[in-house]
């Protein structure tokens, strides 16, 4: 049977815009306040999605999240109509409407862990959305999260969901961005590698000093119990606290991977060699050959691989064994980067060939093509179980595309972000897509 690795990505909400609220995202701060271009941005990662249905990837489709998100203010205290709700805490508590107004639901590397049925006890593909409880901005997307899965991926039969862990320090969990799947094929056993910041209750791992370590091990462990994963399928990694200091507030700003292959920059992690040496023992134990590409700090500083997000790619596999690396503008745009990936597509390695995707408007939010995307290995069977409403095709790129022309505005400021009419628009342009995307009712506009 056939198995394919299929591209979720998240589609950009129409409340896009630079409220620079992710402390420890470098980009996402030193571009607060600008002004965005939801049309442009939702636009962009349509082209990135297109272009790799194109190239013969399979690729679906994450709906966005409702914004502003007038209950998140409502239980804040903010009272009256929906219009007053939003004029007072425009007025009183501004970081608080431009908190419940954030589109990063985009990023979908967040929204949650998934592991194939290749893995699982129980033969079923699982999820587990993430809680994002580092960020409150991002806490309060797991459970329209949820819904949207559910909707996705709804056949019993083949799926299981999982509800996001304890919303408290001790399990923060932030999906998939800090955790990565080898294996030989999607459809094989493969072995999963889990990426934490520090630990909760083992004071033997250390932790960073300027900026929050997301990723517990703690989280980790629950998500690969609720998974039912085997512990021969399952490594856990430190990330460097340094490089967490200098803004990699996730792994896939500082590794990715895909296949039998880790693509990782020299300082990512603490203890390299013992973890390189578990991923080969287990991957061998399922029929795999690990492999590892390591990109030296003397060819790409951290500083260069955090302003280019270099490692924020996506790593596919061609049909003819070798990979390709989706990288956004920046890394051609600095000179280190783009030195370092010629010499690597020339070397005759297993990474042939670069292609580069103008992401502007996410990049400067602090998200490349690897946030924008979830990765969800899927067999024949399952994939025809799949809703097929959210698998892009040409004729669904057409109509999205003609959606966001029609819905979307070409400007976000702060101050737009105060207008009730904001409100109006979003909840008009969702209820369309969920008939579009055939979701039915998953946001709370359209339940309550």
């Amino acid at each position: 049977m056939k198995s394919y690795e299929v591209n979720f990505d998240g589609l950009v909400g129409p409340t896009h815009n630079y409220g620079g609220l992710s402390y420890g995202n470098v980009a996402s701060q030193s571009n607060s306040q600008q002004s965005s271009n939801p049309k442009e941005a939702a636009l962009q990662g349509l082209a990135k999605m297109k272009a790799l249905m194109d190239m013969g990837f399979q690729q679906g489709v994450l709906a966005p999240q409702e914004r502003p998100d007038v209950a998140a203010l409502r239980r804040l205290g903010f009272g009256g109509t929906d219009a007053e709700v939003i004029e007072r805490a425009a007025k009183e508590a501004m970081p608080l409407l431009v908190a419940s107004c954030s589109a990063s639901s985009m990023w979908v590397a967040n929204a949650a862990t998934v592991s194939p049925s290749a893995d699982t006890a129980d033969g079923r593909v699982h999820f587990t959305a993430a809680n994002l409880n580092c960020k409150y901005h991002r806490s309060i997307e797991h459970p329209t999260t949820s819904r949207v899965l559910g909707a996705m991926f709804a056949d019993h039969k083949h799926f299981a969901h999982h509800a996001a862990l304890p919303a408290v320090a001790q399990f923060g969990d932030e999906g998939a961005a800090n955790h990565t799947r080898f294996c030989r094929e999607y459809g094989e056993a493969g072995v999963e590698f889990f990426v934490f910041g520090r630990s909760a209750f083992d004071t033997r791992y250390p932790a960073p000093q300027k900026y929050p370590a997301r990723q517990t091990l703690e989280a980790s462990q629950a998500v690969a119990r609720l998974h039912g994963l085997k512990d021969d399928g399952v490594v856990y990694a430190q990330q460097n606290p340094s490089v967490i200091d200098q803004g990699v507030f996730h792994n896939d700003v500082i590794a990715v991977g895909n296949g039998e292959v880790l693509f990782y920059h020299e300082d990512a992690f603490l203890e390299t060699e013992q973890m390189l040496a578990e991923l080969q023992s287990k991957l061998a134990k399922v029929g795999g050959k690990f492999q590892s590409i390591c990109v030296p700090r003397s060819a790409v500083t951290v500083e260069d691989a955090v302003r280019s997000y270099l490692f924020n790619s996506q790593l596919l596999s061609r049909a003819d064994g070798s990979m390709l690396l989706i990288v956004p503008e920046e890394c051609r745009g600095n000179e280190r980067v783009w030195q370092y990936l010629q010499s690597l597509t020339s070397s005759g390695g297993l990474i042939r060939e670069v292609k580069v995707f103008d992401l502007k408007q996410s990049m400067q939010n602090g998200g490349g093509p690897a946030c924008l995307r979830l990765r969800v290995a899927l067999n024949e069977t399952e994939l025809a179980a799949v809703n097929p409403g959210v698998i892009m095709t040409a004729p669904l790129y057409g109509t999205l595309t003609e959606w966001v022309n029609k819905h979307y505005r070409d400007r976000m400021t702060e101050n737009d972000l105060a207008d009730p009419q904001l409100l109006l628009e979003c909840r008009t342009a969702l209820d369309e897509l969920t008939q579009i995307l055939k979701l039915g009712a998953v946001y709370p506009f359209q339940i309550n």
